[in-house]
């Protein structure tokens, strides 16, 4: 049973309050109360662990809490600092000495546009979610000051309320889930439990560096706050709270407002009804366009590409193409909908040609193209495409001139024609999958099949899907 996030933070509050007035060492029974039942039934958990002392704290706390053979412990060499090999070694051991098993990966950080630590973290993430299991447990040692200095982080970039949220106390990650079990206690406390317990740690040179950010709020920032506003923990949790609390609300207003756009899911994508959302006010069409990519756990879009999308997308006349491309995501607009979609970023090549030799003994089959989609060839009676015992497909895409008879129409047309009667989007016209037996095109991806080649009533056929892998 996972407790509610409030019930979490309330309860840590009350462990800070008390714990701080009393001086009194942290507990492992006290730290993991709120996750007893979790960690009981978790069928894997794994453990953050840098070297450094909250990671430390933390896998001795676990270790005494939980058998040690139920651990694992995830070291990232990120290759970053010239000690990243003794950390490795010192990090291996110290898992001997609790006897818990490590798991030590390295990684090729490449800085973006955010900075290195950004690339090293997404980089650190992308291992945790690649190890966790369904239902495991990652757990990190992030701790009260590390929540300090994200929010003043988060204040200084102009954050909205979810990154005034801060780090959350547990969230989804992967197939598992992500627990900061220390996110309530400040780092003089897990000092004073390390030394009780003789903990050794590595420290790393990069944080007296004022150059980052975060080391500045930490050196200079932070200790004269602390010296004028003695709680300032407790109070800008609370607002971390508030904040949350802001953003959930602002959340269910925007599902409340896209149940009346007529969300439809779509190729790659989703889309929905323009007409309604302009005519909700703007507080509210942005609020949407902020929170739509997040159902699909996509980035959540900023103030400056909500207003391109406004002016660059949705505004455009009809009959033009617009297009804004964004970590990922693409967004469009046809026929009065607005398109979220998301982008492999694999290359097309409108030359290649595929030879598909289906088996007539298999239920269903998969052929990969080379832009992430792929095309499937599902068994089925009296639909899809009849095709004789040996004979093959050949799928390629259009070169201009192509024309077909769908099934039912009185004369053939222009594949051209028959993709604006159709209602195809503009984007796949050319990306669209043509199916051919020898020089005859007998189907275009799964929007129709060519007259004389549906499988009839009782008849073995083969129905075609066009997916992307992208979704």
């Amino acid at each position: 049973m996972q407790l509610p996030t409030k019930t979490i933070l309330k309860m840590q509050a009350r462990a800070l309050t008390r714990s701080q007035s009393m001086k009194q060492e942290l507990e492992a029974a006290a730290v993991f109360a709120p996750w007893q039942q979790q960690l009981s039934a978790a069928p894997q958990i794994l453990v953050a662990m840098s070297g450094g002392l909250d990671s430390t704290a933390l896998l001795h706390l676990l270790a005494t809490a939980v058998p040690a053979e139920r651990l694992c412990a995830v070291h990232v060499h990120h290759g970053l600092s010239a000690n990243a090999d003794c950390w490795q070694a010192s990090v291996e051991d110290y898992c001997q000495s609790l006897g818990v098993r490590l798991h030590s990966a390295a990684v090729e950080v490449t800085a973006t546009g955010e900075g290195v630590e950004a690339a090293a973290r997404s980089a650190r993430y992308q291992i945790f979610e690649e190890l966790l299991q369904q239902g495991g447990l990652l757990m990190l040692g992030h701790h009260a000051d590390d929540q300090v200095e994200t929010l003043l982080y988060q204040l200084l970039r102009g954050s909205g309320a979810r990154g005034l949220s801060g780090m959350p106390v547990q969230r989804p990650l992967g197939c598992g889930h992500l627990i900061r079990p220390l996110l309530w206690a400040g780092r003089d406390q897990l000092e004073v439990y390390a030394r009780a317990q003789k903990l050794d740690w590595v420290e790393d040179e990069s944080n007296t560096q004022d150059k980052f950010d975060r080391n500045y709020l930490r050196k200079h920032v932070v200790p004269a706050i602390a010296q004028r506003w003695p709680n300032y923990r407790q109070s800008l949790q609370l607002s971390a709270e508030h904040s949350t609390e802001a953003d959930q609300l602002a959340e269910a207003l925007a599902l409340e407002d896209l149940a009346g756009l007529d969300l439809r899911e779509e190729r790659a994508g989703w889309s929905i009804c323009i007409e309604p959302l302009l005519r909700l006010n703007d507080l509210r069409q942005r609020n949407i366009q902020r929170h739509w990519p997040t159902l699909y756990q996509l980035p959540r879009p900023n103030k400056k590409i909500i207003a391109e999308i406004n002016s660059s997308v949705i505004s455009v006349r009809e009959d033009a193409e617009p297009l804004l491309e964004w970590q990922g995501m693409q967004w469009r607009r046809f026929q009065g909908r607005l398109y979220l979609l998301v982008c492999s970023g694999a290359d097309f090549d409108s030359q290649q040609q595929y030879q598909w030799a289906l088996d007539h003994q298999t239920a269903d089959q998969v052929l990969p193209l080379a832009d992430d989609s792929q095309i499937i060839a599902q068994e089925a009676v009296g639909d899809g495409l009849a095709l004789a015992a040996g004979q093959s497909l050949t799928l390629s895409y259009r070169q201009g001139g192509e024309r077909c008879k769908p099934v039912g129409r009185r004369h053939s047309s222009s594949l051209k024609k028959l993709f604006l009667e159709y209602g195809v989007e503009p984007w796949w016209r050319d990306r669209t999958p043509l199916l051919y037996v020898d020089k005859t095109l007998v189907a275009v991806a799964d929007y129709w099949v060519c007259e004389g080649w549906q499988a009839q009533p009782g008849e073995p056929g083969k129905k075609i899907f066009w997916r992307h892998n992208s979704l």
